[in-house]
């Protein structure tokens, strides 16, 4: 059991052991209880969401996953249909804020945070029918248009707003940001998403959990390997199955490949930005050489498909591995020169230190996860605070930075690409022999399962329940959810014109955070 002040939790139990998940009920009076003693202990709000439980039990559930010492600690509690209503955990957990309206517009549950604005309707369905609701009904969804949406206005009568989005210059997903400015100075931001939703949650019911595989690593286009690993994951733990060795270490090199084509693309982005094109065109040059090999030798650019319940969809031949080490090793060298390059270049620093600064405190605060909260003093890394195998075989190190500015951020990525290549190398050096896959024979599987991988971003959560072999209910969740809000803040006291170089080193998901 966790901790003594979890107690408050009912019919408690344990799933799985290589990943640690503590589940159990909790009754309406202890849920801000429980939050309160997990945050209180320095844990984090990974996700929250609703299920439709109403055939099978007295209402609706409302599930969270907090993110503790002793690994996840997964709550539920139901919801009384005609109240349809639950406490807030946003005055905790500043990232429950959005999630919460999400919980309303997709399953009518009000969580009591005050903010009764719509997050991801945008009135592509009826205000009072809730598409995660197992009576929703899917034709005649025509609706009059959304109103003009609420933003908070401008304090002060010197302060100006600059509306930017939802449809940008670039070849990016839509997103607004209303800016409050004096001058130039940024006095107050504020983010609408939901443009690109797309249901992913209701197209995965009734689903095989083959067909769930091919949806769930196509949610989020530049983390393909984080969310088929976590997906994959929640079906073995209902499984109690086990993977061969060999896939778990191919898991590893598809996961470790996927940060590196990021991280290239991001910090030739942040070049770019600061007004040094060199550094977009040759980080790009370095990623596509990347992304090539990627579908030369496993057989896709982004990596989709490689990783499946059961095991992954690919080998590696001996002349693979030699190829793979020797491009990793070029690699290396190349941006290691690069780095050198960067350093040396005055422009680019006075643009990137001090800027969009968010502090260890703030960042704790919020709940910052991967490279963001690492660059911001936050040293969490679940391949190395719950390593899965075969990240509980070797040791990655871990960058942190506290200055918490876009040099901090990109410092970290720096680091971070050459400890992936250094993983990388070690991967493809004791590769074990033997099978890749095993399918598992889900035909009557029943169960839940949950899956957690540490991606590029930060922490990709997927929960997981099956009944006869198919998806009852499922939920993913993309750390952009939390990193958004931090963005936010970071951009507070600096100029318009520094936002997109703010922006870019967060570098964050508007698809995955748009379900």
């Amino acid at each position: 059991m966790p901790n003594p002040a979890l107690r408050v939790l009912t019919d408690f139990r344990q799933w799985g052991t290589t990943l640690p998940v503590w589940s159990g009920r909790l009754c309406k009076e202890y849920w801000l209880l429980a939050a309160e003693n997990i945050h209180a202990q320095g844990g984090r709000l990974l996700a929250l969401w609703g299920e439709d439980r109403r055939t099978e039990e007295p209402g609706y559930l409302v599930h969270a996953a907090f993110l503790a010492e002793t690994g996840i600690v997964h709550t539920e509690m139901i919801v009384d249909p005609a109240a349809a209503s639950c406490p807030s955990l946003a005055a905790i957990f500043p990232g429950a804020l959005r999630m919460e309206r999400a919980l309303y517009d997709l399953l009518g549950i009000r969580a009591g945070n005050g903010d009764t604005r719509p997050w991801l309707r945008h009135a592509a369905w009826p205000a009072d029918q809730f598409p995660l609701r197992t009576d929703f009904c899917v034709e005649n969804l025509a609706t009059t248009g959304d109103g003009d949406y609420a933003f908070v206005s401008a304090a002060s009568p010197d302060a100006h707003e600059i509306p930017v989005g939802p449809i940008h210059a670039g070849i990016i997903e839509p997103g607004h940001f209303r800016f409050q400015v004096l001058g130039e100075e940024i006095l107050h931001l504020e983010e609408r998403f939901g443009y690109t939703h797309k249901g992913v949650e209701r197209l995965l019911q009734g689903l095989d959990v083959d067909a769930g595989a091919r949806l769930a690593g196509r949610i989020s286009g530049d983390s393909t390997v984080a969310y088929a690993w976590s997906y994959a994951q929640a079906v073995e733990q209902i499984a109690a199955m086990q993977v061969p060795e060999r896939a778990q270490w191919l898991r590893a090199l598809c996961l470790e490949r996927e940060r590196l084509a990021n991280h290239l693309g991001d910090i030739g982005a942040l070049g770019n930005d600061a007004g040094l094109a060199f550094a977009l065109t040759q980080f790009q040059a370095l990623k596509e050489d990347l992304l090539r090999e990627n579908q030369r030798y496993i057989g896709h650019r982004y990596l989709m498909d490689r990783v499946l319940p059961g095991g992954v969809g690919f080998d590696l031949t001996a002349v693979s591995v030699a190829a793979l080490r020797s491009a990793g090793q070029a690699l290396g060298t190349a941006v290691g020169r690069l780095q050198e390059i960067l350093a040396e270049h005055g422009g680019l620093r006075d643009r990137v230190v001090r800027l969009g600064t968010i502090s260890p405190e703030r960042a704790a605060h919020l709940g910052l996860m991967g490279v963001a909260g690492r660059a911001s003093g936050q040293p969490w890394d679940q391949r190395i605070q719950f390593p899965q195998p075969p990240y509980d075989q070797i040791q990655v190190r871990m960058t942190t930075a506290t200055e918490g500015d876009v040099a901090a951020r990109m410092a970290v990525r720096f680091l971070e690409i050459f400890e992936s290549l250094r993983l990388q190398e070690e991967i493809l050096r004791k590769l074990p022999s033997g099978n890749v896959r095993q399918p598992p024979d889900l035909r009557d599987a029943e169960g839940e399962g949950v899956g957690w991988v540490e991606g590029w971003r930060g922490e990709v959560f997927f929960w997981l329940r099956l009944e006869q072999g198919h998806i009852r209910r499922c939920h993913p969740q993309d750390p952009s959810w939390t990193l958004w809000l931090a963005l936010e803040e970071a951009v507070l006291r600096d100029i318009v014109a520094d936002f997109p170089l703010i922006n870019k080193s967060f570098n964050l998901s508007y698809s995955g955070h748009d379900l």
